[in-house]
C-alpha cells in the first residue's frame, strides 16, 4: 500500500513538472513572438515617422482605426506604439546583422512589416553579449520599464537576468529599478542575489561596501620591524582593539561575537578571523582577514566555515551563514566569475588602512581626538 501511495506521489510530480514546463516554453514561444511583432512594427514605424512627414498626429490615428477595425485589440494604444518604435531604436544596434541591410530592407519593402527579425537566422553576431533565451522569456512591459530607466546595455542586461531569475512581474521590476539594484550591486563582487531569498539579497547587496576605510589601523604605530611582517593577525587584533569603531565602519545592526572563533568538526580545529550577528539579516556574518591579493582558495576556506558555522554554531530561527573576505586587493570581474557557482551567500571586499591614504587625504581628515572633543562639548551642552 505504501508503496503505491509513493508511486502515485512520483506520478503526480512528474506529471506536474511537465506541465509547468510545457506552459513555461508556450509562454516563452508567445512571448517571443510578441517581441518579434512589436520589433518589426517598431521599424516600420521609425521609419516612417523619424524619416517621413507623417506629422505628430498620425500615430494617434493609427491605434484608433486599429481599434476601430479590430474590436477588442490591446497593446496597441498609441503609447504603445511609440514604446514599439523605441523598443526597436534601441535594440537594433545590436540585433540586425546590419543596419545599412536594416534601412535598404525597408526602403525596398516600405509597406511591408518583417515580424520574424528574432530568427536564430537573423540575429545578429552583434548579440553575442545578449542571451536570447532570457532577452525574449521576459514581457515587451518588462522591457519597456528597463528602458524607461536605463539605456546602458550592461545595466539593461542585468535586469533582464534577474527579472528571469527571480520570476518578476512588471511590478517587482519596476521597485528594483527605483532601488538602484544594479548601482548596489555593483558596490562588491557576491553572490548575493543568487543564492538568497530577494528581499534578503537586496537589503545584503546595500549592506556591504567594495572597500573599507580601516583609517584607524596605522601600520606605522605597530610593534613590527618591517612592513611585510604584516600579517593578517596583526590587523585583526587592531581591528578587535577597535572594534567599536570596525562595525561602524561596516554598517548598522552588526553584534560582534568574537575573533578566532573556535569551531571543531570530525576532529579538525578551525579559527575564523571575526564573526558578527547580523540583526537586519538575522544571520551570523564571517568576516576573513587576508594581507595580499585575492586568491580562489581563499574562498573554499570561507565556504568551509560557513558551512560548520550553520551546521554547528546556527540557531533554529536564524538565516545562513554570511561570508565577507577582506583582501588587500582584488579584481571583480574574476572574483565574480569564481563565485558565481558557489551556494552559500558570500562577498568578497577591500580595505585601506591610515598607510594606504596619500598625505593630502590624511591632512583633509579631521582630526579623530578633536572630533571627540568636540562631540563631547556638544552632549554636554545638550544636557
Amino acid at each position: 500500500m505504501e508503496s503505491s501511495i509513493q508511486q502515485y506521489k512520483q506520478a503526480v510530480s512528474v506529471i506536474k513538472d511537465a506541465i509547468l514546463y510545457s506552459q513555461y516554453r508556450a509562454a516563452k514561444l508567445v512571448t517571443g513572438e510578441q517581441l518579434s511583432l512589436y520589433f518589426g512594427i517598431g521599424g516600420y514605424v521609425s521609419a516612417h515617422s523619424r524619416q517621413e512627414a507623417w506629422g505628430t498626429s498620425v500615430i494617434d490615428r493609427i491605434s484608433e482605426q486599429l481599434r476601430r477595425e479590430l474590436p477588442g485589440l490591446r497593446g496597441f494604444s498609441s503609447q504603445n506604439i511609440r514604446n514599439m518604435r523605441s523598443f526597436y531604436e534601441y535594440w537594433r544596434q545590436y540585433i540586425i546583422c546590419s543596419p545599412m541591410a536594416s534601412k535598404l530592407q525597408i526602403a525596398v519593402n516600405k509597406d511591408v512589416i518583417d515580424i520574424d527579425n528574432f530568427s536564430l537566422q537573423k540575429w545578429s553576431p552583434m548579440a553575442s553579449e545578449i542571451n536570447r533565451e532570457e532577452f525574449l522569456g521576459i514581457s515587451f512591459s518588462h522591457h519597456m520599464e528597463i528602458l524607461h530607466k536605463t539605456k546602458d546595455l550592461h545595466e539593461i542586461l542585468f535586469y533582464i537576468h534577474q527579472t528571469v531569475l527571480h520570476k518578476w512581474d512588471k511590478y517587482d521590476l519596476r521597485d528594483r529599478l527605483k532601488e538602484g539594484l544594479y548601482q548596489k550591486q555593483g558596490a562588491a563582487a557576491n553572490n548575493f542575489l543568487q543564492t538568497m531569498p530577494v528581499n534578503d539579497a537586496r537589503k545584503a547587496v546595500g549592506m556591504f561596501k567594495d572597500e573599507y576605510l580601516l583609517d584607524y589601523i596605522n601600520i606605522d604605530e605597530m610593534e613590527v620591524d618591517k612592513p611585510e611582517d604584516i600579517d593578517e593577525r596583526v590587523i585583526e587584533k587592531a581591528i578587535v582593539r577597535n572594534i567599536k569603531q570596525f562595525i561602524m565602519t561596516f554598517g548598522r545592526d552588526f553584534a560582534y561575537i568574537g575573533n578566532q572563533y573556535h569551531l571543531e568538526i570530525f576532529g579538525e580545529e578551525l579559527f575564523p578571523d571575526l564573526l558578527f550577528l547580523n540583526r537586519e539579516l538575522n544571520c551570523m556574518v564571517v568576516v576573513e582577514l587576508k594581507k595580499g591579493a585575492f586568491k580562489p582558495a581563499y574562498i573554499g576556506q570561507l565556504q568551509t566555515y560557513m558551512k560548520v558555522l550553520d551546521d554547528k554554531v546556527r540557531k533554529p530561527h536564524e538565516n545562513p551563514t554570511i561570508g565577507i573576505l577582506l583582501c588587500k586587493s582584488a579584481n571583480k570581474a574574476f572574483v565574480e566569475y569564481v563565485i558565481r557557482d558557489y551556494t552559500h551567500p558570500m562577498g568578497v571586499a577591500t580595505y585601506k588602512t591610515a598607510e594606504d591614504m596619500s598625505e593630502e587625504l590624511r591632512k583633509a581628515l579631521p582630526d579623530m581626538d578633536e572630533m571627540r572633543k568636540l562631540l563631547i562639548n556638544e552632549s554636554d551642552t545638550d544636557n
